[in-house]
């Protein structure tokens, strides 16, 4: 049985596979509306933070935006509240190092996310328009995934706030040629400039996590797909549209993973040569924002790699499923024929073939009353039950070796990769922490 599709010659423009009862291109329907109110949501965030830039007006004008909130405010804050008196609570040179790194990872991922919402149109970024997935069986897993886009931002987010406005709130207290308003004011345009800046550089990675999570429903229904009565060449076409969209995934995040991990690391190693080579002491007020951009700059970072791993292993795990798949259906079909039992017309695809986790088939009753009829077995009905066979071999021998994952120009984003990238970028933080979060009795 082959999928039904339009336009079988583009894997990407495939439907899913759906219900035999419905339509392929059929209409978003009226009990759409949560899914959409929550997509709604999303581009409204995105909209806010000047993600959705799709003319040259609002290109332009969200740039300027950026560039004044985003770099001016805390420049015109670190040259107001510079006092030449309080060099042991105020080091201008590690504020305008942390300015510049900041400000160089949220403009990475201001324009990449923009770029690609402006080429592809947001339902199509996250591969929810009816070409890429939207099914009507996937609605409430898309509604999770979007819900926990918001709160890991805030979970992520809010923490990191909090111990910035802490430092920003001792460092104004140390320097004491502000009046008090002058102090409130200054903190909250920090503050605020502050969580314009990372909210966009967080946005980014929490994006990215989205639109793989979003790909890991359809890889999780991958062996919900296997139970049900299809032809080898459906289970190959749809592993294909699968993977084609993870490529497409890899290939649209590839420059900002490499442009967030290049920003992130030479940030820390310029943190790690500033905090070495100041002879003063180094405290938690004049430090402290290393500290806190080190800690957002890793999250965002580590955000980015689970998410590449956790798809690339779910991609990597259909070998094994289709393993199991085969080898369940072959055991049942020789218990089968062992009885003399045809196999579904000479098919020996089960109607019902076993689910992943067991061996136990449910019967139908019409599979029941035909039972009291044991036909021998013919020539037939052999020759099937091998061609079957070995449809299923080069299936399972395709999908071992066909390992993807989500990629970095042509390098795997594997556990053992992250592995790597993970302990290089945490060695790198917990230096700089050892350097800034210090307690002198001097």
């Amino acid at each position: 049985m082959a999928v039904p599709h339009t336009q079988a010659e583009n894997p990407a423009t495939q439907t899913p596979l759906l219900d035999p009862s419905r339509t392929v291109l059929q209409q978003e329907e009226p009990n759409d509306d949560q899914l959409n109110h929550f997509l709604h949501r999303l581009e409204t965030f995105l909209r806010v933070f000047g993600f959705c830039q799709y003319s040259f007006v609002s290109v332009t004008l969200w740039w300027v935006w950026f560039l004044i909130l985003g770099v001016g405010v805390p420049l015109l804050f670190i040259e107001i509240s510079y006092c030449s008196d309080c060099e042991r609570y105020q080091v201008k040179s590690f504020e305008l190092q942390i300015l510049v790194s900041e400000s160089f990872a949220a403009a990475i991922s201001l324009i990449c996310i923009s770029h690609n919402l402006r080429k592809y149109g947001f339902r199509r970024f996250l591969f929810v328009d009816r070409y890429h997935g939207h099914m009507t069986q996937f609605r409430e897993e898309y509604i999770q995934k979007i819900n926990g886009f918001f709160r890991l931002l805030a979970v992520c987010a809010l923490p990191c706030f909090l111990l910035k406005a802490v430092r920003e709130a001792f460092r104004i207290r140390y320097i004491h040629h502000l009046s008090w308003w002058q102090s409130v004011v200054a903190l909250f345009a920090v503050l605020v400039s502050w969580t314009y800046s990372n909210i966009i550089f967080l946005s980014g990675s929490v994006l990215f996590n989205l639109v793989c999570n979003l790909q890991v429903v359809h890889f999780e229904n991958y062996g919900r797909l296997l139970e049900r009565d299809l032809d080898v060449s459906v289970y190959i076409e749809e592993h294909i549209r699968l993977t084609h969209h993870l490529s497409k995934i890899s290939h649209r995040f590839r420059i900002f993973l490499l442009m967030e991990f290049l920003v992130v690391t030479a940030s820390q190693f310029v943190y790690l040569l500033q905090t070495t080579g100041n002879r003063g002491i180094i405290n938690f007020v004049n430090g402290g924002d290393f500290a806190v951009s080190s800690i957002v700059e890793l999250v965002g970072i580590i955000i980015c790699l689970h998410a590449a791993a956790k798809i690339s292993h779910r991609a990597q795990g259909l070998a094994s499923v289709t393993s199991r798949w085969h080898a369940l259906v072959t055991c049942n079909s020789n218990d089968a024929s062992q009885l003399g039992i045809p196999n579904n017309g000479g098919n020996t695809e089960p109607t019902n073939p076993p689910a992943a986790a067991s061996l136990s088939i449910s019967y139908s009753e019409s599979d029941l009353e035909a039972a009291d009829f044991v036909p021998e077995p013919t020539n037939t009905q052999l020759v099937s039950s091998m061609s079957s066979y070995h449809k299923r071999q080069a299936f399972v021998i395709y999908m071992q070796t066909n390992p993807r994952g989500a990629t970095v120009f042509g390098w795997t984003i594997d556990r053992a990769l992250i592995g790597t990238l993970f302990f290089l970028e945490l060695s790198l933080v917990l230096f700089v922490l050892g350097k800034t979060i210090t307690f002198s009795t001097k």
